[in-house]
């Protein structure tokens, strides 16, 4: 049996993830948390194989939960699902640690087929992202600017460019406006941008929204 413990701050969204895989017989769902705080206590308490984890979380995200269940050397093997595009945050997933990732608006029979494949010992990407590695092998390009930036940093950049307000960014990831302006800063500049205008153009010539 495939011990699965799920991590999304939306409880509708769980439910429709611990529905889908209810289907499969070898796979059981044996908690639920809804923050960072919330899956770093439920995992010492229970044991499971595998965390399906979303990314945008309040507080702490996802990234920071793959990063510390890295620095505890956990056998606990993680699952990505989340709304971010595959063709931005995929790879960063895997390479923070992930065994695989799945958009949420993908196919939710993938879903169990991921979990599968990395019970198993294997990493999961859909054919989208396997052709993105293959690219990059075959005509390696230089960093771009954006992959310098952190979770938070991206997210904030990803949400100015979508029109949102600095307030708006900080009430959806639980944050005070303070802080959230201290990443638009940062953000401008390491991509050596001056306003939001210029953010949001950067974010479309690269694909980013």
């Amino acid at each position: 049996m495939i011990r699965v413990i799920l991590c999304d701050d939306h409880a509708v969204v769980r439910r429709g993830i611990r529905d889908t895989l209810s289907e499969a017989v070898d796979i059981k769902v044996v908690g639920e948390a809804g923050s960072y705080s919330e899956v770093r206590e439920l995992l010492r308490s229970t044991p499971c194989d595998i965390l399906v984890l979303d990314l945008n979380l309040p507080g702490r995200g996802g990234l920071e939960v793959l990063a510390s269940l890295r620095e505890a050397d956990t056998p606990t093997k993680v699952l990505v699902v989340s709304m971010f595009p595959e063709d931005q945050y995929a790879i960063r997933c895997l390479r923070a640690g992930a065994q695989g990732y799945l958009n949420k608006a993908g196919n939710p029979a993938d879903l169990i087929t991921a979990v599968r494949t990395i019970a198993q010992g294997r990493k999961y990407v859909t054919s989208d992202v396997a052709q993105m590695l293959v690219d990059n092998l075959a005509t390696p390009t230089s960093e771009a600017l954006h992959d310098a930036l952190s979770e938070r940093e991206l997210q904030t950049l990803l949400k100015i460019a979508s029109g949102k307000r600095l307030s708006d960014i900080a009430e959806e990831l639980m944050l005070s406006p303070k802080t959230v302006s201290v990443y638009r800063s940062r953000v401008l500049e390491k991509l050596k941008l001056s306003n939001n205008a210029e953010l949001t153009v950067y974010a479309i010539r690269n694909g980013l929204v």
